[in-house]
């Protein structure tokens, strides 16, 4: 049952569009998770949560210009939105990339909140009081809100989430502003209905404002419900820019390293240059480079000056608006028959200058060119302001007042918002301290990119958890968080998820850098760890994360002496999760048959965020792994979703996952999201590859990950297996002189040894030599790839590839020495698929075609499990229909063709 309502924190929100209504809904999931309990109270003058200007509008006419793939309300569950959509359309075609009504989408939040309060239950009240705030006073630990009806509520935590500034009009001459034919904000209740009722004056209207407010507009005064036929639309701005379109389908981001760019406002505009420049000599549009530097911008904004800021804001944004804030192609159909039609035109270079009334209603319009112009009506549609200070918002005022109790809040880059430290308010004198937090537009001015649902629901979601970590924080054991040192309590640092690490400061900062790579799939790992021992010899983690990593993904390290290191470093200082991970490690060294697994499997349900016991029951490029069976391993991840929630690195595993139950969309949404919050995640990128490789984008695939691997994967790890997909993408392609420069540049010898020599080089190799071209000789790569894993191999998979590697060096004796080493193995899978697959291919490499093809039928439904992603398995299936086609079966090796997924363009 929830706690005493007396001790359960009041939050209190002010406003209730999309920002404060999602910190709302994410509060209520959020306590019920924890089984706290909280009360929240909404000042919202609007009769309805989720709406606010942008998303107020009753006309379905008005799009979202984002598609829906990008729209979830919940940051750890991306295709949220697509799939309720799919549910409430009952079974009609939807699409991600359907541009729907902000007013469904208005109605979705809405719904998801019911939801989530009536899951809550008990755990979490809400009261809507729609009043406007006024003003904020400090109480206590806490503060009070006073309304303009001059009621006053208490909380512990205020949230201002008061959205986007109104739209402002000081452009507009008196003249003009004091006119009842001036609109000065279209999105006020009935605004443009009486544009539509007036028969009365000229046709013409005159917008002032050419973005995505106009197109809104423009379609709202020509549908069929508009009231005049012959009203004729002129739409005015500096640069009579309309806002750029979306692409006809979904474009992958082509995120640039930004780590070592110069922010200075001429050199960022040299590099953002370069870098369109590249991407669209690379795939031909421009618009996966702006959607990749987006995810970059708040790294760069943070780094500019406040004097570049304000200089990108003067001469840059202008441009950038158009291209960042797309409209979807279906807008920009009917903006172009209206403008076909007559029905409406640009114009550029002026504004208004003078407004004069005319006899029978409407206004004669003088613009700064000197033209003039007679139309019934001018509409504002130039967007909102960019100073809070000067809206004349009482609350906002307020904040930023010296008052008695409460320091003024302050601005950040030309008032574009306030100062915060993660969304806390900074008071005048430098102090996050305050009860006071916001996010989205608020935020403007120290995020740049912070005003749409991509950025808002992730800032919701951070504070929410922020929220009740600070008035409700969960009880934590006192082994948990502190080693004794005598009599006294120690903090003990902690790892990259909060996990407690039984070791000195300096060697927590290397462990957990080392860390980081391993999350990233990044190379070097192992260095940062051995620093992190240099810093404490007695660190027993790192020392079992060493021989981990030398064991499980073939790193540099002497496995067997840090294992000893781990327990006898254990035995000195560690908590009962690092005993267990080193037991774990132990057994799954010294467990040449796995059963270690069952130990995995527990440390991991007693310590799911354990990062580095998930990394080795989940790898997404590598050669073990908890189990053989992909539904344990499916299991596993889906079981950690409480643990992790919409973590990157967690994301990214569950990307991967996605995409090997051909849940292609949502692993494609999954991945994109990972990669929005870390562009290094290489997990999140192995995922999308092999999205991009089942679903047939070869040419798309190949660009996108050559710039992944050139810019922000520079420091990847497996850089040998994501040349592999990009090779594979070139044979689908059937660009056989792009495989030999990539193999020759990437996948030959010395470039690449070890397993890696084995599964992506003498398996690109065999695949190549099946294309009907002659690959390089076979030679040098098995010698790179070692006699121990091409003669006696230790599991399925490695065998398995130890086959293909032989048979692409025509080895048959080598062949045959795998098959008795098979027979004489204990794992069953071993003398079975393994030999027979030694039998299939021997006959293939002897050219008994007839003898081989129907071993490898047999041989290739019973794979799954063992033989590794679909992409790598279908190296069996090539050498099937190789067999069946050099045996005269044609029509049985068609039909394998023809069962494929379309990921074969050619």
């Amino acid at each position: 049952m929830p706690a005493d309502r007396a001790a359960r924190p009041t939050i209190l929100i002010v406003g209730a569009g999309v920002a404060g209504t999602l910190v709302t809904l994410h509060l209520a999931r959020l306590a019920a998770r924890r089984s706290t309990g909280i009360d929240i109270v909404v000042l919202e003058p609007s009769d309805l949560l989720g709406r606010g200007v942008a998303f107020g509008t009753p006309e379905d006419r008005h799009l979202l210009n984002v598609p829906a793939s990008g729209m979830s309300a919940l940051p750890e569950e991306p295709g949220h939105f697509v799939a309720w959509r799919a549910a409430d359309y009952d079974g009609q075609p939807t699409h991600p990339y359907d541009f729907t009504s902000r007013r469904e989408f208005s109605r979705y939040v809405r719904l998801l909140l019911t939801e989530s309060l009536h899951a809550a239950g008990d755990f979490v009240t809400l009261r809507h009081v729609q009043q406007q705030a006024v003003t904020v006073r400090r109480s206590g630990a806490g503060a009070v809100v006073t309304t303009a009806a001059g009621r006053k509520f208490a909380a512990d935590a205020v949230v201002v989430a008061t959205g986007l500034p109104a739209a402002g009009w000081d452009w507009a001459p008196e003249s003009l502003r004091a006119s009842p034919f001036f609109v000065p904000s279209p999105w006020a209740p009935g605004a443009l209905d009486v544009i539509r009722r007036d028969r009365s004056g000229p046709a013409s209207v005159l917008m002032v404002g050419t973005g995505l407010t106009m197109v809104d507009v423009a379609l709202s005064l020509s549908g069929q419900d508009a009231g005049r036929d012959d009203r004729v639309l002129h739409a005015l701005s500096r640069s009579g820019r309309l806002p750029r379109t979306h692409a006809r389908g979904p474009k992958l981001p082509t995120i640039p390293d930004v780590s070592d760019w110069d922010t200075s406002i001429e050199e960022l505009r040299r590099q953002v240059r370069r870098h369109f420049t590249e991407v669209v000599r690379a795939g031909g549009d421009w618009r996966p480079a702006l959607d990749g530097l987006r995810v970059q911008v708040s790294h760069l904004w943070s780094r500019m000056s406040d004097e570049d800021r304000l200089t990108f804001l003067r001469e840059d944004s202008g441009y950038w608006n158009v291209l960042r804030h797309r409209m979807p192609l279906s807008s920009a159909d009917k903006l172009n028959a209206l403008r076909a039609a007559g029905r409406l035109h640009l114009h550029s270079g002026a504004t208004v200058a003078e407004a004069e009334p005319l006899p029978r209603g409407g206004l004669h319009v003088t613009l700064t060119d000197g033209s003039t112009r007679d139309v019934g009506w001018v509409v504002n549609c130039t967007g909102p302001r960019t100073d809070i200070r000067e809206l004349g918002n009482p609350l906002l005022n307020d904040l930023l007042a010296p008052v008695h109790g409460v320091a003024s809040a302050t601005v950040a880059t030309g008032g574009m918002g306030l100062r915060t430290v993660n969304g806390r308010l900074i008071d005048s004198a430098g102090s996050p301290e305050a009860p006071l937090w916001t996010l989205g537009a608020l935020r403007r001015g120290e995020l740049w990119e912070t005003t749409a649902v991509p950025e808002i629901r992730t800032q919701a979601l951070a504070l929410a958890t922020t929220l009740l970590d600070t008035l409700a924080p969960l009880p934590r054991r006192l082994a948990d968080g502190r080693l004794v040192s005598g009599h006294h309590p120690v903090a003990r640092p902690r790892d990259l998820l909060g996990l407690p690490l039984s070791t000195t400061a300096e060697a927590a900062a290397s462990f957990n850098a080392g860390l980081e790579r391993v999350m990233r799939l990044e190379a070097g790992p192992e260095d940062l760890l051995r620093e992190a021992i240099e810093h404490d010899p007695d660190f027993a983690l790192a020392h079992a994360a060493l021989a981990m990593l030398g064991h499980e993904a073939g790193a540099h390290a002497d496995v067997a002496a840090s294992l000893a290191a781990a327990q006898r470093a254990v035995a000195l200082k560690g908590d009962d999760r690092e005993r267990s991970f080193v037991n774990v490690i132990e057994r799954r060294v010294h467990d040449v048959r796995r059963s270690g697994a069952q130990a995995l499997i527990a440390h991991i349900a007693a310590y799911p965020r354990d990062v580095l016991a998930v990394s080795a029951a989940v790898p997404t490029i590598a050669f073990s792994g908890v189990t053989d069976l992909q539904q344990e391993t499916w299991a596993l991840v889906e079981g950690l979703a409480p643990a992790y929630g919409d973590h990157w690195w967690y994301i990214s595993l569950l990307a991967f996952t996605r995409q090997e139950q051909s849940r292609f969309e949502e692993a494609a949404l999954l991945a994109e999201s990972a990669l929005a919050c870390e562009p290094a995640s290489g997990h999140a990128v192995h995922a999308q590859t092999h999205v991009m490789y089942e679903t047939g984008q070869h040419d798309e695939g190949r660009v996108w990950l050559d710039h992944w691997v050139g810019e922000t994967g520079r420091s990847a790890g497996y850089r040998a297996h994501f040349a592999w997909h990009a090779a594979l993408h070139e044979l689908a392609l059937v660009d056989l002189e792009a495989v030999r420069r990539r193999y020759e540049t990437h996948l030959a010898p010395p470039a690449v040894t070890g397993v890696r020599a084995l599964i992506d080089s003498a398996s690109l190799l065999w695949r190549w030599r099946l294309a009907g071209d002659r690959p390089p000789p076979a030679g040098p790569v098995l010698e790179a790839i070692g006699e121990g894993l091409l003669k006696t191999p230790q599991t399925p998979f490695i065998a398995l590839y130890a086959a293909i590697a032989l048979t692409a060096n025509d080895d048959v004796k080598g062949l045959d020495e795998l098959r008795r080493h098979a027979l004489g193995s204990a794992e069953s899978s071993m003398h079975t698929l393994v030999v027979a697959a030694c039998e299939a291919l021997t006959a293939v490499v002897e050219k008994r075609w007839a003898q081989a093809w129907p071993i490898l039928e047999d041989l290739y439904p019973q794979l799954d499990h063992y033989a590794g992603s679909a992409a790598q398995r279908e190296v069996f299936q090539d050498t099937l229909i190789h067999a069946l086609v050099q045996d005269g079966e044609q029509t049985r090796a068609q039909e394998l063709r023809a069962a494929r997924p379309e990921r074969h363009r050619c």
